[in-house]
């Protein structure tokens, strides 16, 4: 693949200003074994991640090339993209959301304290171990999760 055949999947942008709008922080963890294995090369991925900041509103993406056998923390399904990411920025993954598109996303997202989505592509896999919430697009997760944050809100505001 190459940065010409880059595609941002219809309402990401949206997805991701409103997410940002509502106080989130949006840090993308992505496995990337196909550098690791010589089927990409990593000027390929670094140019993508920079358009990718450069054009959504993501604060974050972190990266891990290496294959299941290195059996690093950082490759989902661990958790360790997240947890350095939560380190980094002061998150608390408790309060967090880890929206995916194959069980390793979910997975991690589970590992890590998260509230997790799960967008089925029907990419043929296994399906991510429960409790996940299943949506069909970030547009979906993220409108559930905003309105999550707005009720939340209100309860603290009617609380006090």
């Amino acid at each position: 693949m190459s940065i010409d055949e880059l595609e941002i999947l219809p309402n990401v942008r949206e997805a991701l200003a409103m997410l940002r709008q509502a106080g989130y922080l949006n840090i993308v963890v992505t496995n990337q074994p196909d550098v690791r294995t010589g089927n990409q090369r990593l000027e390929v991925v670094e140019s993508m991640h920079a358009h990718l900041l450069d054009t959504l509103s993501l604060d974050e993406i972190r990266v891990c090339y290496h294959i299941d056998e290195d059996n690093c923390e950082c490759r989902k399904p661990k958790p360790g993209m997240l947890l350095t990411a939560a380190a980094k920025h002061g998150i608390a993954l408790g309060d967090s959301f880890m929206v995916g598109d194959r069980w390793r996303d979910v997975q991690a997202g589970q590992a890590a304290g998260c509230h997790a989505f799960f967008i089925d592509l029907g990419y043929g896999e296994q399906r991510p171990n429960p409790p996940y919430t299943e949506v069909a697009s970030l547009l979906e997760a993220a409108k559930v999760i905003v309105s999550k944050t707005a009720a939340t809100s209100i309860a603290e505001k009617e609380c006090r």
